[in-house]
C-alpha cells in the first residue's frame, strides 16, 4: 500500500492576503506657477507611475504669495484636462488654499504626498519664507502630510527641467520608501546646469543670505508715483553646509524646514523674565 499524499487545505482568508495587490500611493501636487505651466508638467512626469496622482493648482501665476489664504472673496475648482490619465483641477486660489481644498473637497482624504513645483526660479535661503511653492509644501506638514518643494534656479519659461525632474523622482522615491515623519517638509533646489554635470544631492541648512533691496520711483502717464521692486541678492553666509553653497557648486541643496518659527536657543535664554 502506498503511502497517501497529505492534502494541503489553503485558507480562503490567508490567500487573498497573500494576493492582495498593494495600493498606491496618492500624490497631491501643486505649484504657484500655475497649472500650464511647464514646471508642474515635468513634476506630474517625473512621478505619474509610482503613485496615484491628483492636481490642484492655482489657475494663474502666484509667485510671491507666501502663506497667503483667500478669505474676502470665493474660491472656484474647475475640472481640466492637463495631463493624460491625471485627474486635474484649476483653482482660483492661492497655492496654500489649493493644498485646503484638495484634501477636504477633491481627495476628501489627506494623500500620503504633498508635492509642490517644480518651481521657475530658486527657492533657497530666504526665499523660502516668500515662496508660494513651499507656503503649499509646508500647509500639507501643517495637516500632516510628508511634503516636498521643489525649484529650479532658471526663471526662463523654455527652462530645461531634464536634471529637476530626474532628482524629483530619486527624493520622492526615497520619501516613499523611508517611514517619514508626518509634518516633514523637504526644500528641493536644482541647479540651472545640464543634467550631466549635476553632482548628486546635498542634505544642507539654509544659508543666511537675502536681497538688498531697492525701488525704483517712477511716474506714470498722469504723473503718479509708483514704485518697481529691485535688488541684489548677497550672500553672507561662507559655510559649506548652505543651500547657497550647494547649488553653486552644481549639487541638488535639500533643506529639511519646518512650520515652527519658535528660537528655542532664545527661549530659554528669556526665561529669566519670567515673575
Amino acid at each position: 500500500m502506498y503511502p497517501m499524499k497529505k492534502k494541503t487545505i489553503t485558507h480562503p482568508e490567508k490567500s487573498k492576503k497573500n494576493t492582495r495587490v498593494k495600493e498606491k500611493p496618492v500624490i497631491l501636487i501643486t505649484n504657484d506657477d500655475g497649472i500650464t505651466a511647464p514646471g508642474i508638467r515635468s513634476l506630474v512626469e517625473s512621478v505619474r507611475d509610482i503613485g496615484k496622482i491628483v492636481v490642484v493648482a492655482p489657475d494663474k501665476a502666484q509667485s510671491g504669495m507666501g502663506h497667503a489664504i483667500t478669505i474676502g472673496q470665493p474660491l472656484r475648482l474647475h475640472k481640466v484636462q492637463m495631463f493624460d490619465g491625471i485627474e486635474s483641477w484649476s483653482c482660483t486660489g492661492t497655492p496654500v488654499d489649493c493644498v485646503k481644498l484638495a484634501v477636504d473637497k477633491v481627495l476628501h482624504r489627506k494623500p500620503d504626498l504633498c508635492l509642490s513645483g517644480i518651481n521657475h526660479g530658486a527657492n533657497h535661503s530666504i526665499n523660502v519664507i516668500y515662496s508660494g511653492t513651499m507656503s503649499a509644501a509646508l500647509e500639507a506638514a501643517i495637516e500632516s502630510i510628508p511634503s516636498a518643494g521643489f525649484s529650479l534656479q532658471d526663471y526662463s519659461i523654455d527652462a530645461d527641467f531634464s536634471g529637476a525632474r530626474k532628482y524629483a523622482r530619486i527624493i520622492v522615491e526615497q520619501m516613499l520608501r523611508t517611514k517619514m515623519e508626518k509634518h516633514t517638509v523637504l526644500n528641493v533646489n536644482v541647479p540651472s546646469i545640464p543634467e550631466t554635470l549635476l553632482r548628486g544631492i546635498k542634505i544642507c541648512r539654509q544659508a543666511y543670505a537675502k536681497y538688498e533691496e531697492d525701488f525704483i520711483e517712477r511716474k506714470d502717464p498722469h504723473g503718479k508715483h509708483y514704485y518697481w521692486l529691485t535688488g541684489e541678492f548677497v550672500n553672507f553666509d561662507k559655510g559649506k553646509d548652505t543651500d547657497v553653497w550647494a547649488l553653486a557648486n552644481n549639487y541638488v541643496s535639500v533643506v529639511p524646514v519646518q512650520f515652527d518659527l519658535t528660537h528655542y536657543g532664545m527661549k530659554d535664554k528669556l526665561k529669566t523674565w519670567e515673575k
